[in-house]
């Protein structure tokens, strides 16, 4: 047994059993594949896979268990290296962060200015994309953190703590019929009159925005969905509609024109999170980038979050 073999077994999964992108995946032959798990199968005494002809359809019951011990072999494999890496250079590495624009754009600015005046010598980088990516990229250990407000907190195999919370907000141009009403009196059927402009399904709670226009008995019409707020000021600003966004996604220095609006009272609050993959290791300075994100979160307590304490 080794560790090709161990690579090919998890990759296939990934690959959906497909040979030919596994071996793309680990720059290697399809022959070769073939060969590692034959070898691996013949040196085990069992199947690991269910076949049609030579194609793989997917794991036997005995495959499905091994599936689950390679991962954690692989996951500690990278760890040990983390591990090396922690002790022969404590301040130079590379740490990676999943997140979402939004977050990038408007949440993390400050605390990575922090982060990089402690750690000059640590590359961080920002991986940009959608909720699902986000939970994709710390399954795989891309990442090490993930910073998002949807679908962390519905995976198993992360920790996640609250990073700060949110409210969304109405955008309109200056001068706007919406922006003759004084704040508390902003209504959700006022709001729906006009075509509305908001995020994309599964971005910075769009759910909660359609849940309370829905619990309201509102159906407004909805004339065009973006991933970030910048685009949706931009269609805002051009008179397409009314937005709402994420009230931290509001600049009057950098969004002139435009006129934001209270609307707490009418949309639930939001809690950003951020999630750790279990058994991820984690360099020193991670630690620091989480405390940086929220002061409290220190690194007793976000390892005694992750071995269950």
């Amino acid at each position: 047994m080794n560790f090709q073999q161990l690579r090919i077994i998890r990759e296939a999964v990934q690959q959906n059993f497909n040979l030919t992108d596994v071996a793309e995946a680990l720059f290697t032959s399809q022959s070769g594949v073939s060969k590692h798990i034959k070898d691996l199968e013949d040196e085990l005494g069992v199947a690991l896979f269910v076949r049609h002809g030579k194609r793989l359809l997917g794991l036997t019951a005995p495959g499905k268990e091994l599936a689950v011990i390679v991962e954690r072999m692989l996951l500690d494999a990278k760890n040990i290296k983390r591990l090396a890496e922690q002790f022969a250079d404590a301040d130079v590495g590379q740490l990676s962060i999943a997140t979402t624009h939004t977050q990038a754009r408007y949440a993390l600015p400050q605390v990575v200015a922090r982060f990089k005046a402690a750690y000059p010598k640590v590359h961080l980088v920002l991986h940009q994309g959608s909720p699902a990516e986000i939970v994709a990229l710390l399954e795989s250990g891309e990442a090490d953190i993930g910073i998002a407000t949807e679908a962390l907190g519905k995976n198993n195999a992360f920790v996640t703590f609250p990073f700060y919370d949110w409210h969304h907000a109405v955008v309109v141009p200056q001068g706007h019929a919406l922006a003759q009403v004084s704040g508390q009196d902003l209504s959700l059927e006022q709001v729906a009159e006009h075509p509305l402009i908001t995020y994309h399904q599964g971005y910075t709670g769009r759910e909660r925005i359609d849940a309370t226009f829905a619990a309201a008995g509102l159906a407004p019409d909805l004339v065009m969905s973006a991933l970030d707020a910048d685009v949706i000021k931009t269609y805002v600003q051009v008179g397409l509609g009314v937005g709402i966004v994420a009230a931290m996604a509001f600049e009057p220095q950098r969004d002139q024109g435009l006129q934001l609006l209270d609307a707490s009272h009418l949309f639930e609050a939001n809690t950003t999170h951020i999630a750790l993959k279990r058994g991820h290791y984690l360099r020193g300075y991670a630690y620091r980038f989480l405390q940086e994100c929220v002061a409290d979160l220190s690194e007793d307590a976000v390892r005694a979050a992750l071995s269950g304490d």
